[in-house]
């Protein structure tokens, strides 16, 4: 079986509306395209940053500017109009666990996938904008972070599957980059990640960025695994010609590593199917 729920059903540009993308046919686009590549669990994970309700977490100036949707009429249209797994994108912000908490668990999804895009203000993967991390910032400092931020992550328990691990590392070398061994950074991710039951995402989106690589990073990964983590295959697709980008080769390099199985989702309750 192959998976794919790390999945916008529409692009990030900001003029894209609920209205335009939210739609039976829409669904079917991206349900086609799965077919093509084989991938049989297909599930939707539209940003929390998108929705009104959001602003009860976080008020940080940029979701201000981009909640506009209400999250229950997704939640509707979803489990209503398509069979897609139900899904969302919801961020780490520390500090917020509680509210971000409260918000999940009053609705009823299949999974919820984490990620840390955010160091307080300042985002990982925004370059060139007000929130560009990068401007001014050591890269020791931020990929020191990060990380211990992405373990802290999946000690909350909040989250199914942890989005992008090294989501850091998107710019390649257009961004500040730390020289030597990165394991030390990953090192401060394990603690928290080993003593979770958290899934960890391998993305072939990366394979899309500057960096043009896989999320995570193999010896990331590695250790990811010999803390017993599962391993959930997604896309980060926003369109459906990117749904199972990569997949090839990255089930290949999967295997390689010893890995046979995928997680798959359904009511937040966590199974593991054959790979491929």
């Amino acid at each position: 079986m192959l998976t794919d729920y790390h999945v916008h059903l529409r692009p990030d540009e900001e003029d894209t509306t609920a209205a335009q993308y939210f739609t039976p046919a829409n669904a079917e686009r991206y349900r086609e395209a799965a077919a093509e590549c084989g991938i049989e669990e297909l599930g939707a994970s539209e940003h929390v940053h998108r929705f009104v309700q959001a602003l009860d977490v976080w008020t940080h100036p940029w979701w201000r500017h981009n909640a506009s949707d209400d999250i229950d009429a997704y939640c509707e249209f979803v489990r209503e109009e398509t069979d897609l797994r139900l899904g969302i994108e919801a961020d780490f912000i520390p500090g917020r666990e509680d509210k971000m908490a409260t918000l999940l668990d009053a609705r009823e999804w299949d999974y919820v996938v984490g990620s840390v895009h955010f160091l307080g203000d300042a985002a990982v993967d925004m370059r060139g904008s007000d929130w560009d991390i990068w401007q001014s910032t050591d890269p020791e400092k931020v990929w020191r972070r990060y990380f211990e931020t992405l373990g802290e992550a999946a000690r909350t328990g909040m989250f199914d599957i942890l989005a992008h691990p090294d989501l850091v590392k998107v710019w390649g070398k257009g961004a500040p980059f730390p020289e030597g061994d990165l394991r030390r950074f990953y090192d401060r991710a394990m603690d928290g990640i080993a003593e979770s039951d958290v899934a960890i995402e391998v993305s072939t989106a990366g394979l899309r960025k500057p960096v043009g690589e896989v999320y995570p990073d193999r010896a990331f990964l590695e250790m990811c695994l010999e803390a017993g983590r599962p391993v959930a295959l997604s896309s980060d697709a926003h369109v459906p010609e990117e749904l199972g980008h990569g997949y090839e080769p990255t089930l290949e390099w999967l295997s390689e590593l010893g890995v046979s199985e995928l997680a798959v989702f359904e009511r937040r309750s966590r199974r593991l199917e054959q790979m491929g």
